[in-house]
């Protein structure tokens, strides 16, 4: 028998064991969330940072290691040209805090950096992009079921560790359950020669 797995929807995890480099970046945003208001997008009881992060001195080296995954990405997709940066935000999450389900739009991947996580803060939840799969849901085997099989998927925050994935999957954040704050940044690539 021969089994061809089509269509797969790839999904980067990258890590940065540095606490010292996550308190930093802490300190700044949440100097930075005192400073400004914030804007309103898919966050529900959370601050949204604006989304020239990236611009900011204070941000240089996470923006440098975001480029840095990047690279590694586009020689693995078989991208030409170089990944160029469009937006980057911080997002801070108190208690109660969610992302509504949402997509990134005029962009190619997209992201996520966790800055601060503690124990049930709300975890990434992505979904089959394969809408017509959805008609049908087959009776399954009890047992843990292979990733393939899955219709939605979690990734459990953990600070240092970085996600990045195609920005037209749809994803979402789960509610912050605990009693602390989450702390996490967002991101959208494309390629250089797209905004030409």
């Amino acid at each position: 028998m021969i089994r061809d797995l089509h269509f797969p929807t790839p999904i980067y995890t990258f890590y940065n064991s540095d606490n010292s480099f996550n308190q930093e970046l802490e300190k700044n945003i949440l100097q930075w969330m005192k400073e400004d208001k914030g804007v309103s997008r898919t966050n529900v009881k959370g601050w949204h940072s604006t989304t020239d992060m990236h611009q900011k001195p204070e941000y240089k080296k996470l923006t440098e290691a975001l480029f840095e995954a990047q690279f590694k990405i586009y020689k693995e997709e078989y991208l030409e040209s170089e990944p160029y940066l469009g937006g980057m935000w911080a997002n801070v999450n108190p208690p109660g805090g969610m992302n509504r389900a949402h997509q990134h739009p005029n962009s190619l991947w997209s992201g996520v950096y966790y800055v601060k996580t503690p124990e049930n803060c709300g975890k990434l939840m992505l979904y089959d992009p394969r809408d017509c799969a959805a008609i049908v849901f087959p009776r399954q085997q009890k047992g843990k079921l292979p990733n393939r099989l899955y219709r939605e998927i979690w990734y459990k925050p953990e600070a240092g560790k970085c996600i990045m994935f195609p920005s037209w999957l749809m994803h979402a954040v789960d509610p912050n359950e605990s009693n602390e704050l989450r702390i996490s940044v967002s991101f959208n690539f494309t390629q250089s020669c797209m905004m030409v």
